[in-house]
């Protein structure tokens, strides 16, 4: 965590960068704004025709564009116009209201947008295996799968295939040489994985051997099974090496991922307490924040 030296220091190096991005801005608007063509006006406001021409480029066509200028010249009036009407008839309570809702969400899309900027400064996205571990194992009951998962490893053979018999003894071994053999012969092979380690969604196993199916899946993805089945298109063999129901606890190795991005999450928000702690203390320690008590 950064102390409050370093932390000044970001913060200024970002204020600078903020006020020469704000001072570029307002030079080039002003220098705009004696060229800019009007092409609408509804009091003292204006509609330029630069901002219609970067509406027709967003659009990406030509076709109707003039109908499209002349609607959203309309459309623009008389939002215009509501606007205008509304803040003389609505209730001054009403308009006040809305003042405040416009001023907070300002104010929330500055602080967010600058915490922001100081947490992807200061990211740290290294999740090391210990951390996953002791994390997984406090939280586990919590990692329950909601679908089934399988390790599985297939081939999915053409018909016909001369040497299937060869391949169902490979497939069914594994050992070292067998794996070479089926490498060696994998170019005829109309699918194949053999990372068997790998948990997958039956799901997906469904959608990649197509005889299966929801109604007959439990027949065939069982541990240890070995399954050969057929159809139209091919031949397909199948060796599970494991199987997790709905329910059980999920293998650290099928979540990692979302563990990462939790224990990534959580070190962020972590950061962002420490920064508005700090943010706090240094505006005290300044004079540039101070709470009076009640009297």
């Amino acid at each position: 965590m950064a102390s409050t030296k370093s932390l000044s220091k970001i913060l200024l190096n970002i204020t600078i960068g903020i006020c020469f991005l704000l001072l570029m801005a307002a030079c080039t608007l002003f220098k705009k704004g004696e060229e800019r063509e009007i092409i609408a006006r509804v009091g003292e406001n204006y509609l330029y025709a630069d901002e219609i021409e970067a509406l027709l480029e967003i659009r990406g066509t030509k076709e109707d564009s003039a109908v499209f200028v002349s609607d959203y010249i309309n459309n623009w009036a008389v939002k215009q116009l509501l606007v205008s009407k509304a803040q003389i008839n609505l209730p001054e309570t009403k308009l006040e209201d809305f003042e405040r809702l416009v001023a907070n969400y300002r104010i929330d899309l500055y602080t967010g947008a600058y915490k922001e900027a100081l947490a992807t400064q200061n990211e740290d996205t290294l999740i090391t295996a210990q951390e996953m571990r002791e994390f997984y194992e406090e939280k586990k009951e919590n990692f329950k799968l909601k679908e089934k998962i399988v390790q599985i490893r297939f081939i999915e053979l053409p018909k016909p295939f001369l040497n299937k018999s060869e391949v169902i003894r490979r497939l069914k071994s594994f050992e070292a040489e067998d794996v070479d053999y089926l490498d060696s012969v994998g170019v005829q092979f109309r699918k194949l994985n053999f990372n068997d380690s790998l948990w997958i969604p039956a799901s997906r196993v469904i959608e990649e051997i197509a005889p299966l199916t929801l109604d007959n899946e439990s027949r065939y993805l069982k541990n240890s099974q070995f399954f050969e089945l057929e159809d139209s298109m091919g031949v397909y063999l199948a060796r599970i090496n494991g199987v997790l129901q709905v329910n059980d606890i999920a293998p650290l190795s099928y979540i990692s991922e979302t563990i990462g991005q939790v224990l990534r999450n959580r070190r962020k928000q972590n950061y962002l307490k420490q920064l508005e702690t700090e943010i706090i203390d240094e505006a005290t320690k300044n004079n540039e924040f101070e709470v009076y008590a009640p009297e």
